[in-house]
């Protein structure tokens, strides 16, 4: 069903990032708020907008009810979840589709069979994709973990069957410490998802962290190549880049085809995002997990292939087919993008909501920013920290990070603390230059007070 009115069910500078693109398409755009979000960018930009419910995201944004409410009492034809709150939530989806409103993404049972790590494992299996050695379903017991470690072998790592963002994960060494630390990952997973289920694989050490980034329409799909995202800080994206120059061409195009022919074995519609770790000392890939939505990263793949990724996924959504072949998706240069968060690097990223004073965003040819700011804007203490995301777009890697260097030089945030010496640091250091990182890189980096305050 084709979409007119579109109601946007998120917040900050994916909101702003998704009206953007629906308005390109004609569409009229609803932009659903909370109460403490009323003078939020997106709010200003959208063609009309709606209150769901109080500040804490609880009783709004993952509040099925009262966005169902909003989409029926607005007559929206279409919810976009953008990504985070319900963008993976397969009740959510369902309660839209029983409703009769188009949920921009795959169906809920997609979503409940790829976001669930085990069945994505199995599923990735029976597609022929590459998975790292584990448990061949969820464990429910300290016994079954440690009876599925001793076939595997150590180390191994401890994850939530549900879920992601690296909650519920530990890495054992020994049986004596997975038996202390399956517990504990139990616990945290049941706390954050309500599912205390686990699985175990095979710990690799020191990848690094590549995702390839799928289209489909249920029937057919393509791939825009692959990002990396190994520079992380506790288990959480920090850096990302578009392509991986870590990879040979020839391994580039092994794991780019793994993933659509596992997004075609499930039928897949919309935008998704498959993981996987590459040891790059073996060149082996392994799966690990697909995210069912669009990625925050998306950008840099944006910028490598010239294709708007959001308006193609509400394109799909409303009942249109692919609109590019395998052969019409070409990359040119290189893409870096960094996270920009409101919290000091100099004080354990502690969170710093607060009033955006003076606000200069860069400018210039393959430089975007995308953000939610305005000068006087207040930043609420309710949500993430992500301000807005820059990124860079070069002929190849090193010229895109003189670019990101230069570009963040430029960038100015007033009135509160931002990661931007953090990236700074990052572009200037000589293993990031040397693209000599990996997933376990950062945090030691930081520990050994490579961080400085500019004097």
């Amino acid at each position: 069903m084709p979409i007119e009115r579109l109601l946007i069910a998120n917040r900050g500078e994916i909101a702003v990032r998704i009206i953007r693109a629906a308005k390109a398409m004609g569409l009229h755009t609803i932009q659903a708020h909370s109460e403490a979000d009323a003078n939020m960018l997106a709010v200003r930009m959208a063609d009309e907008a709606v209150c769901i419910g109080p500040a804490h995201a609880a009783q709004s944004y993952l509040n099925i009810d009262a966005v169902v409410a909003a989409a029926q009492s607005t007559k929206a034809d279409a919810v976009h979840p953008g990504y985070g709150f319900m963008a993976e939530n397969a009740q959510f989806a369902r309660a839209l589709e029983t409703a009769g409103i188009t949920f921009i993404g795959p169906s809920a049972d997609t979503i409940d069979r790829m976001g669930d790590k085990v069945a994505a494992r199995q599923a990735a299996m029976a597609a022929g994709v590459p998975v790292v050695p584990g448990s061949k379903g969820r464990l429910d017991t300290v016994e079954d973990a440690v009876n599925v470690a001793a076939e595997i072998g150590y180390p191994v790592m401890i994850k939530a069957a549900a879920g992601g963002g690296g909650r519920g994960i530990r890495i054992a060494q020994t049986e004596e410490e997975l038996r202390k630390m399956a517990p504990q990952a139990q616990a945290e997973a049941n706390a954050a998802f309500g599912d205390g289920g686990l699985y175990l694989e095979r710990a690799i050490i020191s990848p690094r962290h590549i995702e390839v980034q799928i289209m489909g329409d249920g029937t057919d799909a393509v791939h825009f190549f692959e990002r990396e995202c190994s520079m992380q800080r506790r288990r959480q994206k920090v850096w990302e880049e578009a392509g991986a120059a870590c990879l040979e061409e020839s391994t580039r195009a092994h794991l780019c085809d793994t993933a659509v022919a596992l997004a075609k074995a499930v039928n897949y519609v919309g935008a998704g995002t498959l993981e996987y770790l590459y040891d790059s000392k073996t060149k082996e890939f392994f799966f690990i997990e697909m995210n069912t939505r669009i990625q925050v990263e998306h950008p840099v793949t944006e910028m490598l292939t010239g294709i708007d990724l959001v308006q193609e996924m509400i394109h799909v959504a409303g009942g249109g087919k692919l609109r590019q072949t395998q052969a019409d998706i070409t990359r040119t240069g290189h893409a870096i993008e960094v996270r920009v968060n409101a919290e000091d690097p100099f004080m354990q990223f502690l969170p710093f909501p607060g009033q955006v004073g003076a606000l200069r965003v860069p400018q210039g040819d393959g430089i975007r920013f995308d953000h939610f700011l305005y000068e006087g804007y207040t930043i609420p203490p309710f949500y993430d920290s992500l301000l807005g995301k820059l990124i860079v777009h070069g002929k190849d890697r090193d010229t895109a990070i003189g670019m990101m260097a230069s570009a963040l030089e430029e960038l100015e945030i007033g009135g509160i603390k931002t990661t931007k010496p953090l990236h700074l640091a990052l572009a200037r250091d000589p293993s990031v230059q040397a693209d000599d990182f990996h997933t376990q890189w950062l945090e030691p980096w930081l520990t050994a007070g490579n961080l400085k305050p500019t004097p």
